[in-house]
């Protein structure tokens, strides 16, 4: 029997790690790339090889995601025998979102947002699209609810999510019908929980943090993850070029000022 394989960039924290360990779970193979090697170590601890392979990756670097697909092929036939790909999740990027000042923001970090989000995702899908069209698969990018709504300073974040929204789409249409793809928006997802061994600190949360959503908590990393696997599986096999917000009800909340 063949398992299924998603291939998860940013794979070893937050969202990314919530993604692999749930999907894990449910009996994929999981072959997670990330470029912090401390947390892609702590991770490799976690499972067997045969069904996970951890790859310390910089998906911004043509180069390295080439060797990774290389490698990824290896260890497929090495372990079953084919080289099909079910679920691309292109998540990483950096995650802070504040740029700063517009007028103060210089160009080489603006792109460092740009490649590591959009770059990354654009290099990953080329790489990724001829083993998920042998397997009908999918994609899911990772944006932000921030490429729809925005507090201050922190154009090069939007900037480059919403550039994944509109990659999305424009996929969706060019992969169809073999390969469906779609987008996340999470909203307040808090990935202290996840994040490598020695940084562990989950930060408390005031009252007004958690009831200002509708649902009365803030996001977790679980919430994103589950998401996902919906889109990967054939219960969403109607859905493609579509964003889902997955943010507490935030963006549909208005907020004036008292």
């Amino acid at each position: 029997m063949t398992h299924p394989l998603a291939i998860i960039t940013g794979g070893a924290q937050g969202i990314g790690r919530a993604t692999t360990e749930l999907l894990l779970k449910e009996g994929w193979r999981v072959a997670a790339l990330d470029r912090d090697a401390e947390a892609v170590a702590e991770l490799d601890e976690t499972h067997p090889a045969a069904t996970l392979l951890t790859m310390v990756v910089d998906v911004s670097d043509e180069l390295q995601v080439k060797e990774a697909f290389f490698h990824l092929s290896d260890w497929q036939l090495e372990n079953d025998q084919s080289t099909g790909v079910d679920l691309l999740v292109n998540n990483a990027g950096v995650a802070d979102p504040v740029c700063g000042p517009i007028e103060e923001l210089a160009l080489a970090d603006w792109r460092i947002w740009q490649e590591s989000h959009l770059t990354g995702a654009f290099l990953c899908t080329r790489a990724a699209v001829p083993g998920l069209r042998q397997r009908r698969g999918a994609i899911v990018n990772i944006a932000s609810t921030r490429a729809l709504q925005s507090e201050p300073h922190c154009e090069s974040y939007a900037a480059a999510k919403g550039g994944l929204l509109s990659m999305t789409h424009a996929l969706a249409v060019s992969l169809g019908p073999d390969i469906r793809v779609n987008a996340i928006c999470p909203g307040w997802i808090e990935t202290g929980p996840w994040q490598k061994a020695s940084q562990r600190n989950t930060p408390a949360h005031r009252a007004i943090d958690r009831d200002q959503h509708p649902v009365g908590r803030v996001g977790e990393p679980a919430d994103v993850a589950a998401t996902v696997a919906f889109l990967a599986s054939d219960k969403a096999g109607f859905i493609t070029g579509q964003h889902i917000s997955v943010d507490g009800g935030m963006s549909k909340k208005m907020i004036y000022a008292e």
